[in-house]
């Protein structure tokens, strides 16, 4: 049975996922390194929210610490992650397993990761139904051949003894939709779901998920470097630098009207049909390694607005307005307006 929600200082009474202070560290030779460092927010039932941010910023490790799929030298060291009011980060092996997939469904970028090519599709949404639900095999079956149908997969009673070689890229993604969402989730962790598909076909995930939200009304973590993924499908959008949160807000305002420096830097970078640039901007030098992180803000080797107490202080997450921002000097960075489309 689940526990009773418990509110705790800090923490969105109404969140269907609320996070607090994540930390999680990478054990090597020489200690342990911090990856990610006092990562908090909240999604709440039925909203879509996007982390973004370079390659390394800690986005994909956020969303797998969430449900705990971290391997050594991986180690999640401290935080809460509280889900429909009942703590979930401290439960036992056996008890996780049960949270995950009837109440997180998981998509990730690969989706041949997530199926076992030597079973056909059928058996695996069976046996995955039938493991979180209390169904019989004909009831389960009948289930995944609704799910196929729904996630777009023409002729679906033939399709569910395919196996998984034998459908596209594509198609392969929206079967690995329908596993994640086959046990009713509230809550979808989808880890760049349409990065290694062709724009057309990126369209058509897309769609299908804010779809899919709408009618299931399910909570999204969406982790993605696609900006343009982000403007059709978040509600709103955090981004990450060096294993930190530096700024949390509406997509409209944080994409159009960013705070952070580093944020601004990161939408000015968007190519604009709007605009006859000659050559795309670009963020001068590299994230730290997680085992040379600088003093004070993370983000002061590259930006342009750092002054002596961004060297040496760490600017804490704070509310402005609308969103969150971890800049000293969060008013004088002015982003460009980005068309959202």
């Amino acid at each position: 049975m689940r526990p009773a929600a418990i509110d705790r200082p800090g923490r969105d009474a109404a969140a269907l996922l609320s996070v607090r202070d994540l930390q999680v560290e990478l054990r090597n030779w020489r200690g342990n390194v911090p990856a990610i460092r006092d990562v908090s927010f909240d999604i709440r039932p039925g909203e879509v929210l996007a982390i973004v941010g370079e390659s390394g910023a800690g986005k994909s490790l956020t969303g797998s610490a969430i449900i705990n799929l971290l391997v050594p030298p991986l180690e999640l060291k401290g935080g809460e992650v509280w889900l429909d009011g009942a703590r979930i980060d401290n439960l036992g092996a056996r008890a996780l397993e049960k949270v995950r997939g009837r109440h997180v469904g998981m998509v990730f970028q690969d989706p041949l990761t997530s199926l076992d090519p030597l079973f056909t599709v059928g058996d695996q949404l069976v046996e995955t139904i039938r493991t979180h639900l209390p169904m019989s095999e004909s009831q389960a079956r009948e289930r995944a051949v609704g799910l196929l149908g729904e996630v777009g997969i023409p002729s679906p009673a033939e399709r569910m003894g395919f196996y998984p070689h034998q459908f596209s890229g594509g198609m392969r993604q929206r079967i690995v939709i329908a596993l994640a969402v086959c046990a009713g989730p509230r809550l979808l962790i989808a880890d760049e779901p349409t990065t290694a598909l062709d724009v057309s076909v990126q369209a058509q995930i897309i769609a299908l998920l804010r779809r899919m939200c709408r009618e299931r009304e399910m909570s999204v973590l969406l982790i993605t470097h696609d900006m343009g993924v982000v403007a059709q499908l978040a509600d709103r959008v955090a981004v990450m630098y060096a294993g930190r949160i530096v700024e949390t807000g509406p997509v409209a305002e944080v994409i159009g009207r960013p705070r952070h420096p580093y944020a601004a830097a990161l939408m000015d970078s968007i190519p604009s049909v709007a605009s006859r640039r000659g050559r795309l901007k670009q963020i001068a030098g590299a994230m730290p390694r997680l085992n040379a992180i600088p003093p004070g803000c993370a983000f002061n080797p590259r930006c342009t607005l750092a002054q002596d107490r961004c060297r040496t202080e760490r600017p804490p997450l704070e509310r402005r307005g609308d969103r969150e921002v971890a800049c000293w000097f969060a008013d004088l960075t002015q982003g460009r307006e980005v068309a959202l489309g």
